[in-house]
């Protein structure tokens, strides 16, 4: 029951800090989902350093990491909303949005986990 309520806690702030940020960043006016970006990148940076600190000196224990791996990052990282967003561009005959989103959010999001694992080394 502890590493459900560990992960309830973390998602749930993870999903607010995305809400906000998709609240503030994403455009209306031009489509661009640059919050939505935004929380995938940082999502991917910071799983990237948890699990570098996990394989450096295991100085994370089980329950911080399901607190902070599986919970923050999972509620704030978001794959089910870039999917509708690219959806939505491919829905208008925006292909290059589409493109330029899909190609960067996975070049840019793979990068950022091993960034984050390189930082901590």
């Amino acid at each position: 029951m502890k590493n459900l309520l560990l992960v309830f806690i973390g998602g749930g702030f993870g999903s607010v800090l995305r809400f906000l940020i998709g609240k503030y960043l994403n455009s209306s006016a031009s489509g661009i989902p640059y919050g939505t970006f935004a929380v995938n990148f940082i999502g991917s940076l910071l799983i990237g350093v948890i699990f570098g600190i996990v394989s450096k000196n295991n100085t994370l224990s089980h329950g911080q990491i399901l607190l902070l791996a599986t919970g923050f990052c999972g509620g704030f990282t978001t794959f089910s909303t870039f999917a509708y967003e690219n959806h939505l561009f491919l829905r208008s005959g925006d292909f290059t949005s589409f493109a330029i989103y899909t190609i960067a959010s996975f070049v840019l999001g793979f990068l950022a986990v091993f960034w984050g694992m390189y930082l901590v080394k």
